[in-house]
């Protein structure tokens, strides 16, 4: 039988062991190795030893590049073979250059990737192991708790009050509830009950269950294997998607001209197509892709040093465009650990047996790990040995309420903790200090006072109840009614020391921080107070559900503090942040934050966060800390910052030299250069700025958020290309009407003060200070050194006559090097006015 048809749903657990060679005790430690090895990598994604060949081969897909080729070849077929020959060699160095510096910046990610990673927890020969995601093979058994992501296709045979978050698969809003069962094999897939499917994740209880398929076999895998699965574009990539459009507009129009000028003027097909095909590469900035991946590259590593592990490179670039923040409270804003303050009575008196329910709820329930029930348990040690646990109601977000049911000498016990009001709506009486039952509504009154003095001191207030239930009672959620309430239970965290300066810093780069928080309102204004907020703005839940799509985007852009928020409204706000434009990151370390990580512009989570919400997140920090983000962020522009050095040094440089050589060969008798003597020209311009991601950054380029904007880019390229363009000219006239160069002289000088002009210009360009004011990187100032040097001695080497070059009289050099000067401080002047009158 084929195992994509098995129907798992329907049959027996004893038959689906007995198909998969597994037990309740899992795969002993050699079958799983063995089925490792014959089964395919249990993920979406392609094994990393097919990306080398193709992370080579997309060197040199550009259309640009395999015209080239193409003509490179039939010249090799017609007549000039030793320029085609070294024509294809720059070619090849070109991409070899940035395949390896790619695949340099692709393996280091890879390695800081390998500290964060989505494990599962299954049974090998009997004993419980945690393993990564992607080592789970069919016939593993999976033990499940709430926030774990389900690592594959299957069948339960075990669960206790199981719901599962299948939206990512079947769209369905609410969580699954789920359970062991047998179902009829015609069973739809949204009705399989006791099957899990990989890619959902576990809402709240806990399960065992049979692994059937992994990978592309799943569900989840067969879906996305059909569709065109694309993670969603970042603002960065959209901006480099502009840019590439706008170049390859600018460039096609060039190669056209070019090349029907040079057809019209009698010039050798073969090699008009050739130098117009050359124009291209040369003003295309080649190496960008390559560029890219060494600057996020470079600045992933630089944010391991500092506690943030990237997942996705290209949320660096968003990461330092970031202007909102928005965060949940506790652990981010607060110490994240959270201590009881009292158990009180009905009256607001502390009372003991309040404490004694507390301690009972927190310690008997299973659902999944959280910081209240560890504050109620660290409190006080209480002996419970003579209470035993019959049963448990899992807390889930739709109730808001846990509660477990405990025997003492056969009585059976019900208590209830939850959000006040889910507590009190399934309350009849409440009970007095001295053991007195009242009608609820009587104490209302009352207990609201209470409950919003605490809230007003900053306490997180929950209510507690509790019921008798007889024997024979068959224990579920239904059973949440009619309760006695008893009491309340408030909680603190307390604020970051740091946390104040940490803001004000924010604020200071350009973020804005927006709180959002399930605490009711008035716990949300304490909080602002004491974040030193004057007056925060505070939106709670209630009112989302009254406001428009249309109106909400600026309701919340004037916002503070969003309270007594729903898991599933957060989603909504981001995007309404999002919508008016503005670059969002959110940051969130729960089950309920998977929907809102995967929403914001940059998705950030904690390496301590449940498996869904580190799996949704871009970015993984190592600490949980609003000041490690500070240090994100900078890094992120000092990464942008470097990324739009190279984009403005290569389009304006590139610009200019290919508008000069393109207007030069139509009034010229000669190519200005040949086309060999054009990509080399790009190739040695290019080197220096490689190194461009090590380049130290003004401190201004990184005091706000930076996007990338087209119109700015062509102002720049055709303002300093239009500087460029006249020194080439001013050079043109200079070699033939005061030098009388010959063609070979002529191209031998041009390429000199091109390569030369090129380099150095870099040290101005980089900064929007006068250029002896900003220290450059160590690594791009030598490269600048070493290409200057090689480029003075080429054309007096043995390679000089191969690539059409001769040695030229030192009064060409004492010309070219004037005119380089006086470019150098022409720049520097356009710079200044630049800046001055344009803004980005």
């Amino acid at each position: 039988m084929n195992e994509n048809k098995f129907a798992f749903w329907s049959q027996p657990q004893a038959a689906v062991f007995l198909k998969f060679d597994t037990s309740k005790e899992g795969l002993s430690v050699d079958s799983a190795n063995l089925r490792m090895k014959q089964n395919s990598l249990n993920s979406l994604k392609k094994r990393q030893s097919h990306s080398a060949l193709r992370l080579f081969i997309t060197q040199f897909t550009s259309p640009i590049i395999l015209i080239l080729i193409l003509a490179s070849l039939l010249s090799i077929l017609l007549h000039d073979r030793a320029d085609a020959v070294i024509i294809l060699s720059i070619v090849a160095i070109s991409g070899l250059l940035g395949f390896f510096q790619e695949r340099g910046a692709t393996n280091a990610v890879a390695k800081l990737l390998a500290l964060v990673r989505i494990e599962a927890c299954v049974l090998r020969g009997g004993k419980q192991v945690d393993i990564a995601v992607e080592d789970v093979v069919p016939g593993d058994i999976v033990i499940l708790d709430a926030g774990d992501v389900i690592p594959g296709d299957c069948l339960i045979f075990e669960s206790q009050d199981l719901f599962v978050d299948e939206a990512s698969l079947t769209g369905e809003t609410f969580p699954v509830e789920k359970s062991e069962a047998i179902l009829p094999e015609d069973t739809a897939l949204m009705q399989r009950s006791n099957a899990l499917w990989m890619g959902t994740h576990v809402i709240s209880g806990d399960a065992k269950a049979v692994v059937i398929h992994t990978g592309k076999e799943t569900e989840f895998g067969k879906v996305s294997d059909s569709l065109s699965h694309h993670p969603p574009e970042t603002e960065f990539e959209h901006g480099i998607r502009r840019f590439g459009y706008m170049l390859m507009e600018l460039t096609s129009v060039i190669v056209i001209i070019i090349f029907a000028v040079n057809v019209y003027l009698n010039r050798p097909v073969i090699d008009s197509l050739l130098f117009s095909m050359a124009l291209a590469v040369g003003l295309t900035p080649q190496l960008l892709p390559a560029i890219i991946s060494i600057n996020l590259s470079h600045g992933a590593r630089n944010m391991a040093k500092h506690k943030v592990i990237v997942k996705r490179l290209a949320s660096i670039e968003n990461f330092g465009s970031m202007n909102i923040l928005c965060s949940d409270k506790t652990g981010t804003l607060t110490e994240g650990t959270v201590m009881l303050q009292s158990a009180l009575g009905t009256t607001g008196i502390p009372n003991e047996k309040v404490f004694l329910h507390a301690f009972l709820n927190a310690s008997f329930e299973s659902g999944f790990t959280n910081p209240i029930d560890q504050a109620i348990r660290d409190h006080r040690i209480l002996d419970i040995s003579r209470f035993s646990k019959r049963n448990e109601a899992p807390y889930d977000f739709s109730r808001k309420r846990l509660s477990v049911l405990v025997a003492e000498d056969n009585k059976l016990l019900m208590i209830t903790k939850g959000a006040m009001s889910n507590i009190l709506e399934v309350c009849s009486q409440a009970e007095l200090p001295d053991g007195n039952r009242v009608d609820i509504l009587e104490m209302i009154p009352q207990i609201e006072k209470l409950f919003a003095e605490n809230s007003a001191s900053g306490f997180r207030t929950l209510g507690l109840a509790y019921k008798y239930l007889e024997s024979n009672a068959v224990f579920s959620k239904n059973c949440e009614e009619g309760m006695v309430f008893t009491g309340f239970l408030t909680l603190h965290d307390p604020l970051k020391a740091n946390i104040r300066a940490i803001i004000s810093t924010l604020k200071k780069t350009g973020i804005s921080l927006k709180v959002i928080t399930g605490d009711n309102h008035l716990v949300a204004a304490k909080l602002g107070a004491d974040l030193g907020l004057a007056s925060p703005k505070i939106l709670t839940g209630k009112d989302l559900n009254n406001i428009s799509s249309l109106a909400l985007p600026m309701r919340a852009m004037h916002t503070d503090i969003f309270a007594e928020v729903e898991p599933n409204q957060k989603e909504r706000i981001i995007l309404a942040l999002k919508k008016i434009g503005n670059v969002v990151g959110y940051i969130g370390d729960g089950i309920n934050d998977a929907s809102a990580l995967h929403a914001a512009d940059v998705g950030i989570s904690v390496n301590t966060a449940v498996d869904v919400a580190k799996d949704a997140a871009d970015i993984v920090l190592l600490e949980n800390d609003l000041g490690v983000i500070v240090e994100g962020v900078i890094l992120g522009r000092r990464t942008f910052a470097n990324t739009m050095k190279y984009v403005f040094m290569a389009t304006s440089a590139n610009f200019g030299n290919m508008f000069s050589m393109a207007g030069a060969s139509l009034f010229l008798s000669f190519l200005p250069l040949l086309p060999k003597q054009v990509l080399l020209t790009n190739l040695a311009t290019d080197f220096p700025e490689m190194n461009i991601a090590t380049d130290t950054v003004d401190e201004e380029m990184i005091k706000a958020p930076h996007r990338w904007n087209i119109k700015f880019i062509r102002n720049f390229m055709l303002t300093f290309g239009l500087v460029s363009s006249i020194f080439d000219y001013l050079t043109f006239g200079v070699l033939l009407l005061i030098l009388h160069a010959s063609p070979e002289e002529f191209r031998t000088g041009w390429f000199v003060e091109s390569v030369i002009s090129a380099s150095l210009i870099v040290m101005v360009i980089r900064t929007r200070k006068v250029f002896y004011r900003s220290k450059p990187g160590k690594a791009l100032l030598l490269a600048t050194i070493i290409v200057v040097a090689a480029t003075l001695l080429l054309p007096y080497t043995p390679i000089a006559q191969l690539m059409g070059f001769v040695a030229l009289p030192f009064k060409f050099m004492v010309f070219l090097v004037l005119i380089i000067v006086s470019y150098i401080c022409v720049t520097e002047i356009a710079k200044h006015y630049f800046y001055k009158h344009v803004r980005d």
